[in-house]
Formats: structure tokens, sequence, C-alpha cells
């Protein structure tokens, strides 16, 4: 199974484009438009209305950081606190499956978790600012 080492940069590409694009699509609509309701939704849980503005930005700038790959640990940490407090404050008492459940954000956290340790890879802006060469294996 050596062979499926080589592959592990095109995983951890997977990975940033499953977590950069869900992240950018639910940040998106709060920093274009939203921004305002989702103030007030945050205010509501109890939360600082700018912790409302917090998350937006990171949902969305932190996912496209992670679709690029660029400061891809940061935003990975970023995602991951947004995501924790989100399924603490929002999800956890649904319950795990079912509607409003944590089992997506949880899911979601958990690539964002990995990432935090990964890294983006060598098929990332990373990789390339930091000098790095080909992105295969040899």
């Amino acid at each position: 199974m050596r062979y499926l080492d080589r592959l592990q940069p095109l995983a951890l590409l997977v990975m940033r484009l499953a977590l950069g694009a869900v992240m950018v699509g639910h940040g998106y609509h709060k920093v274009f438009g939203g921004l305002h309701h989702h103030a007030q939704f945050v205010s509501s849980l109890g939360l600082p209305a700018g912790a409302a503005y917090l998350s937006s930005f990171t949902e969305f700038f932190g996912g496209l950081m992670i679709l690029a790959g660029l400061f891809t640990r940061l935003a990975a940490f970023a995602i991951c606190i947004d995501l924790g407090v989100a399924i603490w404050k929002v999800h956890w008492h649904h319950g795990l499956m079912g509607e409003g459940g944590f089992e997506f954000p949880l899911a979601v956290a958990t690539i964002a978790f990995a990432l935090m340790f990964f890294g983006g890879g060598p098929i990332a802006l990373d990789h390339i600012l930091r000098g790095g060469g080909t992105w295969s294996k040899k």
C-alpha cells in the first residue's frame, strides 16, 4: 500500500477544497447581505454582537484561505474554533443527528482540526511561498 502514500498530497487538496467550499458557502451570505441579521442572532445567543462579525469573516475569508492553501493552519484553527462555538451555542441541544443536530458541523470541524496538524500539503500556496519544489514524493 506504499503507492497510496504518494497520493497524500491529493487527499489534503481534496480536504481543503471540501472545507473551503463549505465555509465560503456558509460565510458568503453573512458577509454580503446578512451581517446585521447574523449579529442579531449571535446576540440572542448571549454572545457579543462583534462575535458575529468575527465568525462571518472567519467563515468566508478563512474558507478562501483554505481553498488557496494560504495560512492553512491558522485558517483551520480559526474555523475549528468557529465551528466549536456553533456546536456549543446552536447545535448541541438538538443532539447529534436530525434537524439542527451537530453531525455536520462536527464533521467539518474535524476536517479543520486535521488541517491544523497536517497543513495544506504540497499542492498549496503555503508550500509554494515557502519555496517548496515539486508536490510529488519521490
